[in-house]
């Protein structure tokens, strides 16, 4: 059975509009200060294709990512790096994050802490997608930064209290 020109024509264009209708739309986000530090390209020729499930898609603006759709999950490398914090930090696969945010809000944001240029990682909750299933997605990317300072939980410090402390990474 063959299809007579007419005919393939409209299966070639029906083909070609379920294609693009199936495009997601750019993710619109601004750089970050220090966007263009060459250890920003290090990370983001390194970010995976798949962030606790969802597929990367295509950003507007250097160093960033973007995953699922709607975006549940965004990168911006080159943020400025924070100093001695109060805020809690979490080591995740050798990585060191600072929770930026109150745990309970919708959406959170991690940054790095001891390496620049930092990473900041914003992670939608409301769409169900956890931390645990995020940062570990990062490490190695994020690792091609050498780290100075690591944090340190109170047991390390010898204080009480929750409250974290920087010390020179040796």
């Amino acid at each position: 059975m063959s299809l007579r020109p007419a005919a393939l024509l409209a299966v070639i264009l029906a083909g070609a509009g379920l294609a693009l209708t199936g495009c997601t739309p750019i993710v619109s986000l601004d750089p970050a200060a220090q966007a263009n530090d060459p250890g920003c390209a290090e990370i983001s020729v390194r970010l995976p294709d798949t962030v606790a499930g969802e597929q990367k898609r295509e950003t507007d603006a250097q160093a960033t990512g973007a995953w699922g759709d709607p975006a549940v999950v965004l990168l911006r490398c080159g943020v400025p790096p924070i100093g001695p914090t109060t805020k809690p930090c979490v080591t995740v696969n050798g990585i060191d994050w600072v929770l930026m945010t109150d745990p309970a809000a919708k959406s959170i944001v991690y940054q790095t802490f001891g390496r620049t240029p930092a990473t900041e990682v914003i992670i939608d909750h409301v769409h169900g997608v956890s931390d645990s299933s995020v940062l570990p997605e990062f490490a190695s990317a994020i690792a091609t930064i050498k780290q100075t300072q690591k944090c340190l939980d109170t047991l390390d410090t010898g204080t009480s209290g929750a409250t974290p402390s920087p010390s020179p990474s040796k």
